[in-house]
């Protein structure tokens, strides 16, 4: 995870000279543009252009299933899925910018912070989908118009049912310390996924350091992404996952595989995905075309049943035999403090992980 150490700062140091008019921190943004319906001259533009590229830290599998979902309502217009973790995305987009590539038509990032930063470099195009403008909530879309909230999760612990009962699984944050579970928990870095960058935060807000330096004694099996300690948890590598995506345990424990979750009594993080479209986007209305299918609600009813997401369109219903969101204390999400501390976050947490 060496890539892990190049601050964000160093990343966006090439990037100013690149984007013209941006006048990063002071800079004043326009209220958010009018909101633009899907029209057949769209969808013509689309199709000449012939694709979108679509950066993503989205599960693979999700974010294919969006795509040919995509292609089969728009044919002629090809998605090029390209995923990886959120900070390797982030990573990514400012290498390119210093370099003066520009090949990202559509960001998602589990990382809320990144966009907070792309829109201070000037970096975001403003673009309101109807559904966004229509049904979303004012706190799930940028007030400037240029991103929105396209997915929400929580990062949670779970556990193996043939390698723990029920009764014995841990119910909070605080019950992972207990010895029993020394050599049998999982979790994930914030230096290479998004959605444990900010857990880690609402957790140190919450919990403390001192529950991550106790944590640490128990002898934690280290992975990267967010989806890796679900995968750990279901081939019984590992009995119990500290964190990782709530998303891969629903569609594990719906596919009859051994693991359930649990939502911590403290209460489980909240992580927040939003979308947004390139200022530089090579494929500008293909770029259109994809955002506003991506807040429809039968994209969103999608990541809800095959993606096992939360949706902030309130349209959609959620699928029977989950916890209803409304019902789990959630932590609070912070994507300004996030921006601000995130290369710390990542040092404190390696210095203590020794990772």
């Amino acid at each position: 995870m060496k890539n892990a150490k190049l601050s964000r700062r160093d990343l966006l140091a090439g990037t100013g000279a690149l984007v013209a008019g941006a006048a990063f921190s002071t800079r004043v943004v326009a209220a958010a543009p009018p909101p633009e319906p899907v029209t057949p001259a769209l969808i013509e533009a689309a199709k000449k252009e012939g694709q979108v590229i679509h950066y993503t830290s989205t599960d693979l599998p999700v974010a294919e299933k969006l795509a040919k979902a995509f292609e089969a309502k728009y044919p002629g217009v090809a998605v090029r899925v390209e995923r990886t973790g959120a900070e390797r995305v982030f990573q990514r987009i400012g290498q390119e910018y210093a370099s003066n590539i520009r090949a990202v038509d559509v960001v998602n990032s589990s990382d809320a912070a990144h966009f907070i930063l792309w829109k201070r470099e000037g970096m975001l195009a403003p673009y309101v989908p109807e559904d966004v403008a229509k049904f979303y909530s004012s706190e799930h879309k940028d007030a400037d118009g240029q991103f929105a909230s396209w997915r929400i999760w929580l990062s949670i612990i779970a556990y193996n049912t043939n390698m723990v009962k029920a009764e014995e699984a841990p119910k909070s944050f605080a019950d992972l310390l207990d010895p029993k579970w020394k050599g049998k928990i999982v979790k994930a870095h914030p230096g290479y996924s998004g959605t444990i960058m900010t857990a880690t935060f609402q957790m140190q807000r919450d919990l403390g350091w001192g529950y991550f330096e106790q944590l640490a004694k128990q002898n934690i099996m280290q992975v990267q992404s967010s989806a890796d300690p679900p995968k750990k948890l279901e081939i019984g590598e590992r009995a119990v996952m500290a964190d990782g995506n709530e998303y891969n345990i629903f569609q594990m424990k719906e596919a009859g595989r051994p693991v359930a979750p649990v939502y911590a009594a403290e209460g489980s993080p909240l992580i927040i995905g939003p979308n947004g479209i390139f200022k530089t986007s090579p494929n500008p209305n293909a770029a259109k075309l994809f955002q506003s299918f991506c807040f429809s609600r039968d994209a969103q009813q999608l990541i809800v049943d095959a993606g096992g997401l939360r949706s902030a369109h309130p349209q959609t219903q959620e699928k029977p035999g989950r916890k209803p969101f409304k019902d789990i204390k959630t932590m609070k999400d912070d994507a300004a403090t996030v921006e601000k501390e995130s290369d710390a976050i990542k040092a404190r947490y390696t210095k203590i992980f020794r990772i």
